[in-house]
Formats: structure tokens, C-alpha cells, sequence
């Protein structure tokens, strides 16, 4: 009988306001009677995440898995990438939109079910290269409302649930927002400049952000290819037309939304604008400056089910 592989679950205590911790019993329990035990740990904070799985990487183990949310899996692949270790991901947060991409359920018992069936594939990372630092992210991306909305809904709003944080967060964000030029070099070859100023413009390698906030819905998350959305400045009143079809099947063809695709793109601005990856922010692009965002195809391995 094959021995499983050396796996160790990091958990973030925080997540999905302590859903993790609860989880952690009935996931080891249920790992145990399946005859695959896995060693467990308990993060303290973000850095202390990536110390400890980058340590379990150098020790050896096979397989390391992140028991939380989107911000737990980006911190488990930032400190891993490039180490031969193929990741997991049993989702306990608050949006979960990355193991959604990666057909993992969002029970985190059903999701060590399915990672013990399943075996590694390639997944993409974004890399976001500015001026002074590189960060990477896995999931969507942008700069403008949906940046603001980012901060707001780890802040303000962090008490409310799913997709509602994220909502009252751009509406609210709204109020003081200012829209943006910006200029885009795609794979080096077309320059895109958006005549109209923009509220998002939107990077993203999972059709969903922000808890269910479908931006791209035909994004795929190990085709190579970003999915670009643009959305030019538009009343709050069609702000909230758009709410419901973008949660349900992100199919707006609207005047004000553009997409595009491609793999590597620079960015300009006209006025500062924060950048967030994954629902954290990464760093600020000012005028003058370029922001480089890029998909590196099938950098890590996770273990999820196949492509369909």
C-alpha cells in the first residue's frame, strides 16, 4: 500500500472570523480515518504563515496545504514558490473565490475529500512589479474602486458576510471616489489608452473576486492569459443596476465595460492609485511611474480536481 505523501496544513486561527479553527478538528479527524494523517499547525500572523510553511517546504514535506482564506493560500504560495512542493487548499474565509476557480469545495471537510482524490496540476501566479517591490497574487487584481473597496472591506465592513462586505465597500467608497485615466502596453505590442475615466480596471486570473464578484467570467485560472476589465465612470445609480447580474453571472454588456486579454501588461496613471491583489493592497502606482503585471503560467502545482 502506497504511504500518502508528508503533508502539513497551515491555519490561520483568524480565518472566516474563526471558521478555520473550528474546522481544524473535523478535518484531522476525518484525514485520520482515511489513513492520511497530515501534521498541523496554528499561524500567528501573515509573516508567521509564510515562516512556517516556507520552513515545511525546506523540511521536506510533499504536499502543504493552507486551512483559511484567499489571503491564507496567497501567503502559502508566496512563501513556496519555486520550492517542489505541490499546495493544498481547504477554504475556512470569508470569499474563498480562488478554490471556487480551482473546483474545491467550500466545506473544508468536502475539500480534504476532493484533495485526497485529486492529484497536482499547474496553476498560474500574477506577479505585480513596481517601482520598489515585487508581490504576487492569484486571483483578481486592480486599481481603483475595487482597491478602495479592498481596504474598506478589511476595515469598516469587515463584520458583514460573503459578497455584502464588498458591496457596501465600493458603495461607500463611491462617495469620495475620483475616476482615472489610464494607459496600457498588452504584451508589448498594442497600446491601450481608455478615452474614458475609469472607476476599475481589473486584472484578474479567477473569474470572481471580492466573495462571489464575478468581473471575469470567462477567466480562467491556468490559461496563461490575465483577463482585463475596464469600467469607465458611471452614476451610482447604474453602479447598482450592475450589482445583481455581476454577482450572478458577471454578464454585463454594457457600454461602460471593456475586456480584453493578454499575458503581460504595463500600466500608467494619471493620479495615484493603491493596487490590491487578492483583496490585499500591494502598493501604490503614481504618475510618472509603470506597474508591471504579468501571468506566470503553471508556476506552482496544486492538488485540486482536473480541468473539465
Amino acid at each position: 500500500m502506497r504511504t500518502p505523501p508528508k503533508t502539513f496544513i497551515l491555519l490561520n486561527p483568524a480565518a472566516g472570523r474563526g471558521r478555520a479553527l473550528r474546522a481544524q478538528p473535523h478535518v484531522a479527524d476525518y484525514l485520520r480515518l482515511q489513513g492520511h494523517p497530515a501534521e498541523f499547525a496554528q499561524s500567528q500572523s501573515a509573516e508567521d504563515f509564510e515562516r512556517r510553511a516556507a520552513e515545511a517546504a525546506a523540511a521536506g514535506y510533499e504536499r502543504i496545504v493552507a486551512l483559511g482564506g484567499d489571503g491564507s493560500f496567497q501567503c502559502l504560495v508566496r512563501a513556496t514558490l519555486g520550492a517542489p512542493v505541490a499546495l493544498g487548499f481547504f477554504p475556512a474565509g470569508g470569499g474563498n473565490d480562488i478554490a471556487a476557480a480551482l473546483g474545491i469545495p467550500k466545506d473544508p471537510v468536502a475539500a480534504a475529500y476532493v484533495f485526497l482524490r485529486s492529484q497536482p496540476r499547474p496553476m498560474d501566479v500574477v506577479r505585480a512589479r513596481f517601482a520598489e517591490k515585487t508581490r504576487i497574487y492569484i486571483g483578481g487584481g486592480g486599481l481603483g474602486l475595487d482597491a478602495e473597496a479592498a481596504r474598506l472591506a478589511n476595515g469598516k465592513f469587515r463584520r458583514l458576510p460573503g459578497a455584502a462586505r464588498y458591496v457596501a465597500s465600493g458603495l461607500w467608497a463611491l462617495v469620495n471616489f475620483q475616476a482615472f485615466h489610464l494607459e496600457a502596453e498588452l504584451d508589448g505590442e498594442r497600446v491601450l489608452r481608455a478615452s474614458n475615466p475609469l472607476m476599475i480596471a481589473a486584472m484578474s486570473n479567477t473569474p470572481s473576486y471580492g466573495a462571489g464578484i464575478k468581473i471575469a467570467p470567462t477567466a480562467e485560472i491556468d490559461d496563461g492569459l490575465l483577463d482585463i476589465t475596464l469600467v469607465a465612470q458611471m452614476s451610482w445609480m447604474r453602479l447598482v443596476e450592475a450589482i445583481p447580474p455581476i454577482l450572478q453571472t458577471g454578464n454585463l454588456r454594457w457600454p461602460e465595460i471593456r475586456r480584453f486579454r493578454a499575458s503581460r501588461l504595463i500600466l500608467r496613471v494619471d493620479r495615484p492609485e493603491m493596487f490590491h491583489g487578492d483583496g490585499e493592497l500591494l502598493g501604490e502606482l503614481s504618475p510618472g511611474m509603470s506597474l508591471e503585471i504579468e501571468n506566470l503560467p503553471g508556476a506552482i502545482q496544486v492538488v485540486a480536481p482536473a480541468r473539465r
